[in-house]
């Protein structure tokens, strides 16, 4: 099986660049910050107090989320129930990150992703996933473009679905979320040494999307993987 990792900062358009290249290359793809955020709905909706041991585990304990691909679209199931679109708000996606920093969280949902991988060919995105999750993929992407170029892609990305937000904050939450990512103790955002930077800073969606199936064809014909 070929996996694909691709790596970066929050709003450095991982999701959607990943789910076309996918498409392109025949390949799965799997959005693992999904199932963080599908992790944080479910403590938001419980009020759960991450900082207790005891809350943490009965939260997860409680909960059961599943990956389904349904005519090649992600669709996240928490307990049955289909969140793929609640999961998308500024709200979720700040408790996606404050989840992500705790190791029970990770440890979590560690199978469930590697998994996937073991059975399909993959392109899965994330912060950590050349580092920690599929340290041994053939194709390691770090993704990435300047704060404010991602914070007006993500503030048209809130528009375009009716969410009324500020580019302001969403630029503040962008600087928030690098911090954060980067600093934390547990599997902190960075490029895996042997990872191929792509900066999408001038790049259109297109030219961004050309750009990571390039990367994976190249690097596969490098490493003379046989596809």
């Amino acid at each position: 099986m070929i996996s694909v990792a691709i790596d970066g900062p929050a709003g450095a358009g991982k999701s959607t660049i990943a789910h076309k290249a996918a498409e392109m290359l025949g390949y799965i793809y799997v959005d693992t910050g999904a199932l963080y955020r599908t992790v944080g709905i479910a403590a938001i909706r419980k009020n759960t107090d991450l900082k207790n041991k005891a809350e943490l585990k009965e939260l997860l304990d409680s909960i059961n989320i599943e990956l389904k691909f349904e005519n090649g679209v992600q669709k996240v199931f928490l307990n049955g129930e289909d969140v793929s679109e609640k999961i998308r708000t500024p709200e979720c996606g700040m408790m996606a990150s404050a989840v992500s920093a705790i190791k029970e969280v990770r440890e979590f949902l560690l199978d469930t992703q590697r998994g996937l991988a073991a059975k399909n060919n993959v392109i899965m995105d994330g912060r950590d996933i050349g580092t920690v999750i599929l340290p041994n993929a053939q194709v390691k992407i770090f993704l990435t473009a300047s704060p404010e170029v991602r914070a007006k892609r993500r503030y048209d990305e809130f528009l375009q679905k009716g969410v009324q937000v500020k580019y302001e904050d969403v630029l503040a939450d962008i600087i928030v979320r690098d911090k954060n990512d980067s600093e934390r103790e547990i599997a902190p955002l960075k490029p895996a040494e042997d990872s191929v930077i792509a900066d999408t800073s001038n790049d259109t969606l297109r030219q961004a999307i050309d750009k990571v199936v390039n990367i994976v064809k190249e690097t596969l014909k490098t490493k003379r993987v046989i596809v």
